[in-house]
């Protein structure tokens, strides 16, 4: 037992703190002279968001950006709401370029067809994609725009994290989503980037056609933003950049009931399986080992009590390790006030990625109100 606690402490600690080094090493990007030179096509795919649409439609109408240099392509993806009606209704007298279509399903993953759809239908060659549950950055188009320029990239991964809540549960997401940010962006700075999130990912429309876009992976209902970001890496793993600006910033939902938070969770894991990274796969082994281990010491204190002091040794390392990811992840995103959650967070982690791993093994999950097969 001793032995197993110093390799997977050991394995643990090295990957957090290479994550922490390459957090500090990605350099945040400032835009010195906003310009507004690149044309955008703008996708949200949505089903059923009549609550969360108008947060988005006013953070769009509030770009700094001319609107002959952007389209908004809204993708109604089988709505049983008034989705659709209010974003007409939104941009009836707008200047914005916008339009919603229906999603052409054509696999298992609704997200990605209706991605697609939008695709075949967008006029400028560089893709934005985000949610209909989330907030846009007014600065967020003549970010992209300098970054474009300055690095000529092929795909961009941008920023995002949650709005900041009160309640015990939105609290621990938050503290959840910082500590996967952390390690998106350590992901890149060490030259191994393994995740990525859809609410804001910037492509080349050009580039995704080559590289085929999701051909491969449509079986699986989830994952539009890390397959195409594997296949991206594999092909241009030169033109894979993070932008790593508070300008870039986009802010999303928290899950409001744990049921949903684990519905949520179970897809993320579900799709894990198909990964094609290696490091990805490692990095997922590690963390569940390690948090495999600490709820096998937990329980084995029932039987051997000099077992507690092993535990108290492992989690207290693992304890600061993540706290230094977490703090870096919060101090981007001038969100240092959740912080004070970590201890109680880090606590019920262990219960939960367990719970969310053997969930997952079933062969079905729920995704906005369908039902998918593993």
């Amino acid at each position: 037992m001793i032995l197993a606690a110093i390799i997977i402490t050991f394995l643990y600690s090295a990957l957090i703190t290479s994550l922490i080094i390459g957090f500090d090493s990605v350099t945040p990007f400032h835009t010195v002279k906003p310009s507004h030179d690149t044309n955008f096509s703008i996708i949200i795919p949505f089903r059923n968001e009549a609550s969360d649409l108008p947060t988005l439609l006013h953070s769009l109408e509030a770009l700094a950006y001319p609107t002959e240099n952007y389209e908004l392509i809204f993708v109604d993806d089988a709505s049983k709401d008034i989705s659709a009606q209010i974003i007409n209704d939104f941009f009836a007298n707008s200047h914005c370029k916008f339009k919603v279509i229906e999603n052409e399903r054509t696999s298992n993953s609704p997200k990605k067809d209706a991605i697609y759809t939008a695709i075949q239908q967008a006029s400028s060659d560089w893709i934005l994609t985000t949610d209909a549950d989330c907030s846009i950055p007014k600065k967020w188009l003549q970010t992209f725009d300098h970054f474009i320029k300055k690095k000529n990239p092929k795909l961009i991964v941008g920023p995002v994290t949650y709005s900041s809540k009160n309640t015990l549960l939105e609290r621990f997401q938050h503290i959840d989503f910082l500590s996967l940010m952390g390690s998106t962006i350590g992901g890149f700075g060490i030259q191994k980037p393994f995740l990525c999130n859809g609410a804001n990912l910037c492509y080349s429309k050009q580039t995704f056609f080559k590289i085929k876009g999701f051909e491969g992976n449509t079986n699986i209902a989830s994952g539009d933003d890390i397959f195409l970001l594997e296949k991206m890496v594999q092909q241009y793993p030169d033109d894979v950049h993070y932008l790593k600006s508070d300008d870039a910033l986009v802010i999303t939902q928290p899950q409001p009931t744990l049921s949903k938070l684990i519905q949520q969770r179970t897809r993320w894991a579900a799709k894990s399986t198909a990964y094609t990274n290696t490091f990805s796969r490692l990095v997922s082994v590690i963390i569940l080992g390690m948090n495999t281990f600490v709820l096998v010491l937990l329980f084995g204190i029932l039987f051997h009590f000099n077992l507690s002091y092993v535990l108290l040794i492992v989690f207290s390392i693992k304890f600061c390790i993540d706290f230094l990811l977490i703090w870096s992840a919060g101090s981007f995103f001038k969100q240092r006030n959740v912080i004070w959650y970590y201890p109680i967070s880090s606590l019920l982690y262990p219960l939960f990625i367990m719970f969310v791993l053997i969930n997952s093994l079933k062969s079905r999950y729920s995704w906005k109100g369908r039902t998918f097969k593993k």
